[in-house]
């Protein structure tokens, strides 16, 4: 029987990306599906569930993807309500990789702290999906959490969004430039860049020399990176007395990690991986 795989995509083209790692992760055959809604997956779900019966089901595995978290988040919403009784198959959740970055950085930072509670975070320009996702779990691991946004409405709303997804308090705070996310940090034990691509968030010469601060981890893969001197390879490297993790140094742990999500797609039809499972598997592999 072979191992089917669904993307459906909230974005007009299914994602190159998703569908590379989809085939390393053990699917024998995938078929992507772009623009979907919330309206419109409901059909695309039928053929799946329809289709197989008893074991032959376990075969067959959806996975929502595209650019935009929100959106995905409706769609994967959708595709669980069209479920019923046995009339189901493993689905997975990771628009813009979000659940499999953050899940990958938090967890290679909570093995090397040992324990994150009690500890202080800040995830610097955290509204977009992957910021919110680290806030979000770590959170969930016991630490203050500070999100920083260029504006504090955007901030604020990326804080409700946690809170209302997660269950987790973070604090908004507004730093729209270097000065003020330099503030941010002080007295922090952990801290994250999740900013856009070319915007350096923290020169050297502003996180150096913070004391209290032990690890970075920065998403930012393209040069200038997030955190100004250190590297997009290193994984868990002291720098300054503090162990600092780049965006290829993470990388590893998300590409394994998704296709070892993806493999447990094939394994039952009751999987439903989202940012709470997926980050559990990442503990494990780190």
């Amino acid at each position: 029987m072979k191992k089917l795989l669904f993307l459906f995509d909230t974005d007009p083209v299914p994602s190159v990306f998703d569908t590379v790692v989809g085939y390393d992760g053990g699917a024998d055959n995938i078929a992507g599906y772009g623009n979907v809604t919330p309206e419109s997956v409901g059909a695309l779900v039928d053929g799946t569930i329809y289709t197989r019966g008893g074991s032959e089901k376990k075969s067959t595995a959806i996975f929502v993807g595209g650019g935009n978290m929100a959106a995905g988040e409706a769609v994967f919403a959708a595709v669980q309500k069209r479920f019923f009784g046995p009339f189901r198959v493993s689905s997975m959740l990771d628009s813009n990789g979000s659940n499999t970055t953050a899940a990958a950085g938090v967890a290679l930072v909570a093995k090397a702290a040992g324990s994150l509670k009690g500890s202080r975070a800040v995830v610097l320009a955290g509204t977009g999906p992957v910021g919110m996702r680290s806030a979000a779990l770590l959170a969930r691991e016991g630490a203050s959490v500070v999100l920083t946004g260029r504006s504090r409405a955007k901030a604020e709303e990326a804080a409700r969004a946690i809170e209302t997804r997660f269950g987790v308090a973070v604090e908004a705070r507004e730093t729209p430039d270097a000065e003020s996310r330099a503030a941010a940090v002080k007295g922090a034990d952990v801290a994250f860049a999740a900013g856009a691509i070319g915007l350096e968030l923290l020169p050297e010469a502003q996180w150096r020399d913070e004391p209290a601060l032990r690890f970075l981890a920065d998403y930012n893969a393209q040069p200038p990176l997030g955190f100004g001197g250190i590297e997009a390879t290193d994984k868990g490297k002291e720098r300054h007395g503090k162990r600092v993790f780049g965006a290829l140094g993470i990388g590893g742990l998300k590409l394994k990690l998704h296709r070892a999500c993806v493999a447990r797609l094939f394994e039952s039809t009751e999987s439903v991986l989202d940012a709470e499972e997926i980050y559990a598997l990442a503990k494990e592999m780190a």
